[in-house]
């Protein structure tokens, strides 16, 4: 677990990443493989079968907004640069899926060049094709073609993918938290963004100023995570964040006094390998 303190507000808000850790990976003609969430970063990669579509605009991010169903916004700046996927009710996980990374590859089509590319879950894909579905961006799907080839690559709508799920990770960058829209004295919501490592977000705990004791908050939608306080709020906030693999990590104040809505808040705090 790493240390650290203070919040400082962006003025743009930034993309994030949440990661869930997960039961995986089963594929038709091959053997179901699970991950173990405490064993997830020390395994060697293991590979399921999936199918994969795309959606959006060709070289695009996915959704017309550059968003999702995760709450993310802006998927189309670093770090996730467009590479981002929807993933069905194994992947996304009612939002506990949101943010895990994974490498995939393509080889039984012809204009697949069989090289692994890495996406993030950003996005719920409300209509399945197979048990394990990557509903990719445009821009995805087509990394996942021979040199020339994406454009044909795209034209085959549906493709045979291998998966596999890998720590995620994100140079240069802290945790960071997004307070939204409607949070007030009594009501706090927060967007979880930009953890490495397994990197999900199983519970989110906060605790107030001058208090020992952290309360838990809810999970709203997506990475988005509540407190609705029968009490005035007292910041400066500390936010504790727990992943499916055990790990936990503190960032302390990392809310100041004077937060306001709809501000992105960065920590100096980050998941270590």
């Amino acid at each position: 677990m790493s240390s650290g303190g203070g919040g400082v507000p962006l003025t743009t808000t930034m993309m994030a990443v949440t990661v869930s850790s997960l039961l995986l990976l089963l594929g038709a003609g091959s053997a179901a493989v699970s991950y173990n969430d405490s064993s997830l970063m020390q395994m060697p990669m293991q590979w399921g079968s999936a199918r994969a579509t795309w959606y959006g605009q060709p070289n695009g991010a996915g959704p017309y907004d550059n968003g999702g169903a995760c709450g993310f916004k802006n998927v189309n700046q670093y770090p996730f640069l467009s590479m981002t996927s929807c993933g069905n009710q194994p992947l996304f996980r009612d939002g506990k899926g949101c943010g895990s990374c994974y490498k995939i590859r393509c080889s039984k089509h012809p204009a697949c060049s069989g090289r692994t590319q890495t996406v993030v879950i950003t996005d719920m894909n409300y209509y399945p094709v197979a048990p394990y579905h990557f509903d990719l961006s445009g821009t995805a799907f087509g990394k996942l073609a021979k040199p020339g080839r994406n454009d044909d690559l795209r034209r085959a709508g549906i493709i045979d993918v291998q998966f596999a799920r890998v720590p995620c990770e994100f140079p240069g960058l802290k945790v960071g938290f997004h307070v939204e829209d409607g949070s007030s004295q009594v009501y706090f919501a927060v967007l979880v963004e930009y953890e490495n490592g397994d990197g999900d977000v199983a519970q989110v705990d906060l605790r107030e100023a001058r208090s020992r004791r952290w309360t838990p908050m809810r999970q709203s939608w997506g990475s988005v995570w509540r407190l609705d306080s029968n009490h005035r709020l007292q910041p400066p906030f500390s936010i504790r964040l727990r992943s499916d693999s055990g790990k936990t990590l503190v960032a302390p104040d990392v809310i100041p006094v004077n937060w306001r809505p709809n501000t992105f808040y960065r920590s100096f705090v980050q998941y270590s390998s």
